[in-house]
């Protein structure tokens, strides 16, 4: 058997390693544009900031030595420019000196990946303008940025590429100022979620600026002007990371079926419409596994799966790709932000009705030190499976993503959750893991224990005066910053003062957490008073309706911060 595999990054990588473990005697050959296969290309944006140092790291196979380990013909710069599926031929150019000639083959794979998405204005691919999406990409920026001594980039872009190009300028010493066209970073968040990032992100000094649209991009010898609809912004060089699009011409010329933003349509097979050819990647359309939507998920986990999925088949095997959850983690300098699953407008388009909570839980026991606060938000269906998740914070949001992941994928209940075994140690976690938390926080909003109401809820209630506005925090905590029109009875006094309280009235509660709170509405209910807890406490209440400097640090049980 003769295989080609057009691209050989992830997931046309995976599928040859994959291929010659399930076939010592098949032939294989790989063509690749760029002069490189097998590349990290989650790790470029480090090697710009001097985290990785070594250009040799950013590549985990040369095409010599992948050649060699697995037997593979790996031809670099070698462009495959036409597939005639019925002849069961491609059309290949040499990039380096321009010869063409055809190859036959019994199996294909298409593994293009991604192209980076130039907004369509004026000087986009121009001088002083960048995208990264390469090794090559990576080095011109390496070398400009050293050569220019520049002091002063734009990012158009928000996304994992944008910010982590970003955090690893500024490590270099250059000034970012990154233009996000949309009104939040980090499409996958929620926009409440991403608030918190913001406001971390501008602690960085990063100088974010939200709902821009760019217009052009106009470079001299001195540097660049960005041109948008609120002001021009002067820099000595642009990177465009405004997302990627899938690669997929060649497909498109081969009358291959497409689907979303001319996305490859595959079965669960990774087989397209033609026989005998596959595809695997950033390139492919794919089932997104929660509300079973087709969707474009680019990201390296899929794409390394599908590889291997497609090879055990063209080999004979029976493996099925069940979709994407779109699992994904990034570092913004000492944070940490992470998803998995639908988020709100992903449910809703899915027409999933869902519900949520937000909690704010330390990163490990808060008696040992070092505890960092996190945000953990948790979506979940009315009969309590878990749908999705969003968390920001500093340690541990790897591994509790993780976990929730595995749950989505395991089609487990919230309550499964709270039930969940999870290692304890206090440098790790507390007793009660955060995902544990959330379990119980979303088992007692099913059961009825406990009523919520939301930040996007409090503009509309401030100011009735049918209702009281009630905060249990310390006499401390309600002088640094409140709601308007909240009165303040810490915890451990509200049994005593509740005559002070209108039993006529609903009571909405909140702290800085939500689990005084909680507490506070429990004792309430039982004496007979009609309550609602303010879900993810003022301290995501800050963040996501006012635009909060960031203030996180260490803190005591229950939210209460060091003095």
């Amino acid at each position: 058997m003769k295989v080609i595999i057009v691209g050989g990054v992830a997931g046309g990588a995976t599928a040859a390693a994959r291929l010659r473990r399930n076939d010592e005697n098949a032939e294989i050959i790989i063509f690749e544009r760029t002069g490189y296969i097998s590349y990290a290309n989650c790790g470029l944006p480090y090697y710009i900031g001097g985290v990785i140092t070594d250009r040799r790291a950013l590549t985990l196979q040369t095409p010599e030595s992948f050649g060699r380990r697995f037997n593979v013909d790996v031809r670099v710069r070698c462009e495959v420019t036409d597939i005639d599926t019925e002849r069961k031929t491609v059309k290949v150019r040499e990039l380096n000196g321009g010869r063409e000639y055809e190859e036959s083959y019994d199996k294909l794979l298409l593994s293009p990946g991604a192209k980076a998405a130039v907004p369509p204005v004026p000087g986009a691919g121009g001088d002083r303008t960048f995208t990264l999406r390469t090794v090559e990409d990576t080095f011109a920026i390496y070398d400009f940025a050293g050569k220019t001594d520049a002091k002063k980039a734009v990012i158009a872009g928000g996304g994992f590429i944008g910010l982590e190009t970003a955090e690893n300028l500024m490590r270099r010493g250059i000034a970012v100022t990154l233009l996000q066209r949309g009104t939040h970073v980090m499409p996958p968040f929620d926009g409440d979620m991403a608030e918190v990032l913001h406001a971390y992100l501008r602690a960085q000094r990063l100088d974010l600026r939200l709902g821009i649209n760019v217009a052009a991009f106009e470079a001299d010898d001195g540097g660049i002007t960005v041109r948008t609809d609120c002001g021009d912004v002067r820099a000595d060089f642009a990177v465009i990371a405004t997302g990627v699009a899938p690669d997929t011409e060649l497909a498109v010329r081969a009358g291959l079926k497409t689907g979303i933003r001319g996305a490859i349509v595959v079965s669960g097979r990774m087989e397209t419409s033609a026989p005998d050819v596959y595809a695997v990647g950033d390139a492919v359309q794919v089932t997104e596994f929660v509300g079973g939507r087709d969707a474009l998920i680019s990201l390296a986990g899929p794409a390394n799966k599908q590889g291997r999925i497609a090879a055990d088949n063209m080999t004979g095997g029976h493996a099925e790709y069940k979709g994407s959850q779109g699992s994904s983690v990034i570092k913004l300098f000492g944070m940490t932000a992470a998803c998995t699953g639908l988020n709100e407008k992903t449910a809703a388009a899915a027409g999933i009705a869902c519900d949520k909570v937000v909690i704010a839980p330390a990163s490990h026991a808060t008696y040992y030190p070092g505890a960092e606060d996190m945000f953990l938000k948790l979506l979940f269906g009315t009969d309590g499976r878990v749908l999705g998740a969003q968390i920001a914070g500093g340690e541990g949001v790897d591994k509790r993503i993780d976990v929730i992941a595995t749950a989505i994928r395991a089609r487990m209940t919230v309550r499964d959750l709270a039930e969940l075994d999870l290692a304890y140690a206090p440098p790790y976690s507390s007793a009660k893991d955060p995902v544990n938390m959330a379990g119980f926080v979303a088992g007692n909003v099913l059961d009825g224990k406990v009523r919520q109401y939301h930040w996007h809820d409090v503009p509309a209630l401030s100011g009735r005066k049918d209702i009281t506005m009630l905060d249990v925090r310390t006499r401390g905590e309600y002088a640094r910053g409140r709601i308007a029109g909240t009165v303040n009875i810490p915890l451990d006094e509200l049994r005593s003062r509740l005559d002070e309280l209108d039993r006529a009235k609903p009571v909405y509660v909140n702290c800085h957490s939500g689990l005084r709170s909680y507490i506070a509405c429990r004792i309430l209910t039982a004496h007979g008073f009609d309550c609602y807890n303010l879900s993810g406490g003022y301290g995501f209440f800050r963040y996501a309706s006012a635009g909060a400097e960031y203030g996180g640090g260490q803190t005591y049980p229950c939210g209460m911060p060091k003095e």
